[in-house]
């Protein structure tokens, strides 16, 4: 969704996993979150319930300062992620449980849109043979529209309240929703490829579109393709996200591959890694749909605590500070900031001083991903004692 004042603000710091049914998911869900007590039955729905995971963030920059410190506590960013049951045609009408699964997507922030590109006889296909470019289209028109639903639904509140009662307050925001009507309805797209500015977003964001939300496309392949990195679905898949969603990320993995090598020792693993020439793509998945939410973050280090602060980006000094406590946004005076990359050069933080690379930044200094910062903050905002964090 394009927005021209500022990032689309997100609701809660999440990312679902959506799917046809039988891609192949638990392999990925399981090895992502270090899960085994979850079975993935082969028939129709036996996933219902969703289910939550917090993913640590890896980052090398988190690894270094905390090899740096040796602090008492290592706190790194998470992502939360909601694997929901798989959807079929129809959904948006309530087939397969449908009216269910598509709700338990509206909390969250971005969608993992999980899709099979494997043959396997012993793993049933919802619609009798694997068809990628279909079950990307079913999926698609399915959230458009679920969306067109609760879209028509509020409009014709909107329009008793406005067109006949004469609500003038309300007149904006059905203006809004008129617009959304012509993109879903009319246009047949959704709605993040719109032209929204700041207070469009705003209002978009009371309602929860599903389309709104950005999409990371994940191909599950067999193990040998994705080894050998070939599959004869990936280019008409690059053709259908490129027309649909331009711009998407794809990432084309493995379950079973991941699977199998989750299960060896380090050794082990290293070698057969070496063997085949290839290596996990969990990580890049990861960070992926870190970078989809439109965060960042920045680092409080010491000899006590290495931690990574979630913000959104764009965030300024302030509201950074006010992520580790909100009396140090209140009573904000400076953030003495390091970039990490000079940090690393230099080894210290006497150093970085003495470069000329430690440096006071005021209230207008917008937090870059990374940075490595400590607050002054008035006292008399806050909390008793003033110091440094």
């Amino acid at each position: 969704m394009p927005y021209p004042h500022r990032p689309l603000r997100l609701l809660s710091y999440g990312q679902r996993n959506v799917h046809s049914k039988h891609c192949g998911k638990c392999h990925l869900k399981n090895k992502r979150h270090c899960r085994h007590s979850e079975s993935a039955e082969n028939f129709p729905f036996c996933t219902i319930d969703p289910n939550e995971s917090r993913v640590p963030v890896p980052d090398e920059r988190f690894d270094f300062l905390c090899e740096h410190h040796k602090p008492v506590s290592k706190v790194p960013a998470f992502l939360n992620v909601v694997d929901i049951a798989g959807l079929v045609k129809g959904a948006s009408e309530g087939q397969g449980l449908g009216n269910a699964f598509l709700s338990n997507i509206k909390a969250c922030d971005a969608i993992f849109h999980l899709c099979r590109a494997f043959d396997d006889d012993d793993v049933t296909h919802v619609e009798g043979e694997v068809n990628p470019v279909n079950d990307l289209t079913v999926i698609s028109e399915e959230l458009r529209l679920k969306d067109e639903e609760v879209m028509l639904q509020t409009l014709d509140k909107f329009e008793k309240t406005v067109l006949r009662g004469g609500d003038k307050k309300m007149k904006p925001e059905y203006d809004i929703l008129c617009k959304v009507k012509q993109l879903l309805v009319d246009e047949k797209k959704h709605i993040r490829f719109g032209e929204w500015n700041a207070n469009d977003i705003e209002v978009l964001n009371k309602y929860l579109f599903l389309t709104s939300k950005p999409v990371i496309y994940l191909i599950n392949l067999s193990e040998k393709d994705y080894i050998r990195k070939k599959n004869k679905w990936l280019i008409k898949i690059k053709e259908w996200v490129d027309k649909n969603d331009p711009g998407a990320v794809i990432i084309p993995f493995s379950g079973i591959f991941e699977s199998k090598i989750f299960d060896m020792d380090e050794a082990t693993k290293e070698a057969y890694l070496k063997e085949q020439g290839t290596s996990s793509i969990l990580d890049k998945i990861i960070v992926q749909g870190y970078k989809a939410l439109q965060l960042i973050y920045f680092f409080t280090a010491g000899a006590d605590e290495v931690k990574a602060w979630t913000v959104q980006k764009g965030a300024k000094a302030p509201q950074a500070a006010g992520r580790i406590h909100t009396d140090f946004e209140k009573g904000f005076i400076m953030a003495e900031v390091m970039h990490f990359n000079d940090f690393k050069e230099e080894g210290t933080e006497a150093n970085c001083k003495a470069a000329g690379k430690y440096r006071q930044q005021g209230r207008n200094y917008v937090v870059e991903d990374g940075d490595i910062i400590f607050f002054k903050f008035n006292a008399g905002a806050g909390l008793k004692d003033p110091k440094k964090k």
